[in-house]
């Protein structure tokens, strides 16, 4: 909603909005912006009398501010659907999709069709240290769009994706996820299904053949030309990416294109997240090795896996990981590069992990790590500690203050310490970073 604002204040009106414990980066980027940001939902606001209220998934029926504004009959709309009728509806739209990897991959494509000279828009889910912002409205005929399959609003309840008619679609993986709105695999499968009808014939589906999902959503039904893309030899696909993380890597496919490329980006799923990014590229007519040396120059995303400093020797590193396979990559990634240990700092708060989904997953994705400081929030019912008993060096506090403590005091020179959680954290980072210097 905030990417939506920003465009909105591009094209030139008067943006206002509200929420309730706003954070940076979002935050810093809608104050530089001009953009007023009302704390909270008071009925009140409405007085404002906007020629539009745009309205976003966090609220629900109940809260006062809907309900007036439902009694008032002032004009509203969800910021998919705004979107998608006074931004997208004449631009070749490249929507990145997946459970993992979107906001990434988007920021890579949005940046590969900028090194080529097309001044692309942009909505990402994340801030993008190549562009500084999350939202673009572009003067290019491409938009590139992070595509969410959370549903859309109170009074919209499909998938945010399915407002965007994208031309060239990547779907990078499926797992279950968003167990709040979703009551099992098959049901997000069938958001997908939809989202691939509405892909046109001479458009292009961009695939990762590791998927198992994804191979049973195009059995579901494929109306358009698919690329496959896979990391694995034995695995059939039409392009294969070879190399190492963070380094060089080649992609290469039957007709003998052959492309080498490096990035700084570590990971296995960064080497996938690039290919997804170039074959994208492709479709719109970018060369693919134009497409990699662009991507050498590609410097990641704030709050995936972002260096947040190296304080006494020891590096910091924020991520947005929640998910036990985004856990699980993440911490693979450090360790790659790490010349000490692996310290992880984890909060379980996406709706799906608060929910207890993931609770018998989560202590093997934590396994990489050395060492594992983890919350229990207050607003989460199952024990934290019991869930992680497995693990061989954990420590669960109930407040922010003791993780900060126990991390600062038992940190070494060349640990690599990883901070991973989808929102504030309560600050620890900037706590723990603090800490740190003054030990």
């Amino acid at each position: 909603m905030g990417g939506i604002a920003a465009i909105a204040r591009a094209a030139g009106h008067r943006v206002t909005g509200s929420d309730k414990a706003v954070y940076p980066p979002m935050s810093t980027q809608l104050e530089e912006l001009g953009i007023e940001l009302i704390e909270g939902f008071d009925v009140a606001q409405l007085q404002l009398n906007p020629d539009v209220f745009v309205v976003g998934n966090i609220m629900s029926r109940g809260m006062p501010i809907v309900e007036e504004m439902l009694n008032l009959g002032v004009p509203y709309t969800s910021g998919p659907a705004w979107l998608a009728e006074y931004v997208l509806k004449d631009r070749h739209v490249i929507a990145l999709s997946g459970t993992h990897g979107k906001t990434t991959t988007a920021s890579m494509t949005a940046w590969i069709l900028e090194a080529a000279g097309l001044n692309p828009g942009f909505l990402i889910g994340g801030v993008p240290a190549n562009f500084s912002t999350t939202a673009r409205l572009g003067e290019g005929d491409y938009f590139v769009i992070e595509a969410d399959e959370y549903d859309t609003a109170f009074f919209d309840k499909r998938a945010k994706f399915l407002h965007y008619g994208p031309q060239t679609l990547v779907i990078n993986n499926l797992e279950f996820d968003h167990a709040d709105i979703y009551k099992d695999m098959d049901a997000i499968l069938w958001q997908f299904h939809q989202l691939l009808r509405g892909v046109p014939g001479n458009g292009r589906l961009i695939v990762n053949s590791n998927e198992p999902e994804i191979a049973r959503l195009i059995d579901m039904g494929c109306w358009t030309p698919v690329d496959t893309y896979s990391s694995a030899t034995n695995i059939e696909s039409d392009w294969l990416v070879q190399g190492q993380p963070g380094g060089k890597f080649s992609l290469s496919n039957s007709a003998s294109e052959y492309s080498v490329g490096a990035i700084v980006l570590p990971g296995a799923h960064n080497l996938e997240n690039a290919t997804a990014a170039a074959l994208a590229a492709r479709h719109v007519g970018i060369d693919p090795q134009q497409a990699l040396d662009a991507l050498s120059e590609f410097r990641g995303v704030k709050r995936r896996l972002e260096h947040l400093g190296t304080f006494r020797g020891v590096n910091v590193f924020d991520d947005f990981a929640h998910h036990p396979t985004a856990i699980q990559r993440t911490l693979a990634a450090v360790r790659e590069k790490s010349g000490g240990r692996v310290l992880a700092v984890l909060e379980p708060r996406s709706n799906t992990m608060k929910l207890g989904v993931h609770q018998s997953e989560l202590a093997a994705s934590l396994a990489a790590a050395d060492r594992v400081w983890a919350l229990q929030p207050q607003d989460v019912p199952w024990s934290v500690a019991e869930t992680l008993a497995d693990l061989d060096a954990v420590t669960v506090c109930e407040d922010i203050a003791a993780i900060v403590a126990g991390v600062a005091a038992e940190a070494q020179t060349n640990d690599d310490i990883v901070i991973m959680s989808n929102g504030g954290f309560g600050g620890v980072h900037k706590r723990l970073c603090q800490a740190l210097q003054l030990d």
